[in-house]
């Protein structure tokens, strides 16, 4: 090999060596923009999911008091009507109010006390 071509050789390698530089460059100013936004992106996510966590919060909370009025309200009726059937009374729509007699178990008032 000549001198010459020796020195060709090593003046493509060094334009080739830039190139790749020049392109490492770029791949690295892109990486840093990526792991920024994918930073960001992180925090948003986040802060959005604990919005969602309180705002389901909020809901459940809501839900269960609403559940819990009305059970309270069916309970409270319901209470008071197994009482009077226990203190020896009709429930049931036919004989409602009336005294059971001999303290036998009336077969309407007990269907009626134990539906859903």
């Amino acid at each position: 090999m000549d001198k010459k071509a020796i020195f060709t050789q090593v003046s493509q390698l060094e334009e080739r060596l830039g190139e790749l530089h020049h392109e490492l460059r770029g791949l690295k100013e892109q990486l840093a923009y990526l792991i920024e936004e994918n930073h960001y992106l992180h925090i948003e996510n986040e802060n959005l999911r604990d919005r969602l966590e309180a705002q389901e919060e909020v809901e459940s909370e809501g839900k269960k008091q609403e559940a819990s009025v009305k059970k309270s309200f069916v309970g409270e009726g319901y209470d008071n009507l197994a009482r009077l059937y226990q203190e020896g009374f009709h429930v049931c729509n036919t004989h409602y109010g009336s005294i059971r007699s001999d303290g036998d178990d009336c077969l309407f008032c007990l269907s009626f006390l134990h539906q859903k």
